[in-house]
């Protein structure tokens, strides 16, 4: 448990007995009182020393900070399965980790010499996604004036993490079931069959076997994919991880912005734990960035969260909450959802996660007029 330091004492007792006190007295003393209780603080520095393992147990998986017992799990299934060559399929909610459980998979497996590649299913127009994929020839399409290397090539030796595979259109997932299952394919505008040795990490925040049900996604690809699923938890499940959560992305910004900040209110702390950051990891790592630039001393001053701060139980209305969140943050853009000051980087999501939700939430910008046309 971290030390908590505090800089105020409370007001002495009057004397040996009781004596009751005036409405002013009173007053002065709640004062005290709530100075006493913003008045303590939890040093970050000893809250991320105290919570990390240390040595070579730290080093083991550099980036991944928390040491609950839900990420325990996540990590003990990443060292059972990282020297394998199985496919892994990780689920969870955006801004959970997913990219950094990749990484971490290729890095303890034989394969960490050679390339990791990436690609965002969903940030590739769909005409253009089956080239990222498995490259084409020149002349293969209109534009195509030169050659290209698709990601498959890309990784070959390596491992090829596919981002948001939901999105997938079906027509393109017989072509990944087969290079899959035979490790090889064609390039667009080819008839050479290329073989490749690639170890493929899926992740989505999407329903895949919903998705099966409903006619969305072939479920032979399900299978192949989910040979060995991670579910990652939310960040709201481990709010035992948010102050070394905290007190590590600190540090970070802090030696970005050749600043010093060395504590925080345990009232603030408590808040951060409370609230159920619907963008998980990474709403909380734009929310600490913020808070660092408005500091200015070396305590971290915290800018107002959401009115729905306390963690309410029930999906519908977890739910309810998260619509308020992005509506807030739309509201907030002027309704711009991409770019550096739009909904989705306020928000610390993707733009195309920022569209799926607003598309399950029905929210648009011709009902947030009508709202306010009341």
């Amino acid at each position: 448990m971290a030390s908590v330091a505090y800089t105020l004492t409370t007001v002495p007792a009057n004397g040996d007995r009781e004596m009751p006190y005036s409405s002013q007295e009173s007053k002065a003393c709640e004062h005290q009182a709530a100075e006493v209780r913003w008045g303590s603080y939890i040093e970050l520095e000893e809250q991320l020393e105290g919570s990390q393992p240390a040595g070579e147990n730290r080093r083991q998986f550099e980036g991944i900070v928390g040491s609950s017992p839900l990420l325990g799990a996540v990590l003990e299934q990443v060292q059972i399965v990282a020297p394998t060559d199985a496919t892994v399929l990780i689920e969870g909610e955006t801004g959970t980790g997913k990219e950094v459980i990749a990484n971490a998979i290729h890095a303890h497996s034989e394969r960490r010499s050679r390339p990791f590649v990436k690609l965002n299913c969903a940030a590739i127009p769909l005409g253009l996604l089956e080239s990222e994929l498995f490259g084409h020839e020149k002349g293969a399409f209109t534009g195509a004036v030169i050659q290209k290397m698709g990601r498959f090539e890309a990784a070959n030796g390596g491992t090829l993490f596919l981002d948001e595979i939901g999105d997938i259109p079906l027509e393109l997932q017989s072509k990944l079931l087969r290079v899959l299952q035979e490790q090889e394919f064609e390039r667009l505008g080819s008839t050479c069959t290329r073989r490749v040795n690639v170890r493929v990490i899926a992740a989505t925040n999407q329903d895949l076997a919903g998705l099966v049900a409903n006619k969305q996604f072939r479920m032979d690809l399900y299978y192949r994919l989910n040979v060995f699923p991670i579910a990652l938890p939310p960040l709201r499940e481990r709010p035992d991880d948010i102050p070394t959560l905290v007190a590590h992305l600190v540090q970070r910004f802090c030696a970005r912005m050749s600043k010093r900040i060395s504590k925080i209110s345990d009232t603030g702390m408590e808040a951060l734990m409370r609230y159920p950051w619907p963008g998980n990891v990474r709403e909380l790592q734009n929310f600490v960035e913020r808070a660092v630039i408005l500091s200015t001393g070396d305590v971290l001053h915290l800018p107002s969260l959401p009115s729905r701060a306390a963690v309410q139980t029930g999906d519908g209305t977890l739910a309810e909450a998260e619509r308020d969140h992005i509506l807030k943050a739309l509201e907030e853009s002027n309704w711009v959802v991409g770019g550096r000051s739009g909904a989705a980087a306020r928000l610390g999501v993707k733009r195309t996660t920022l569209i799926d939700r607003m598309r399950k939430r029905g929210l648009s910008r011709g009902m947030a007029q009508s709202r306010f046309a009341m």
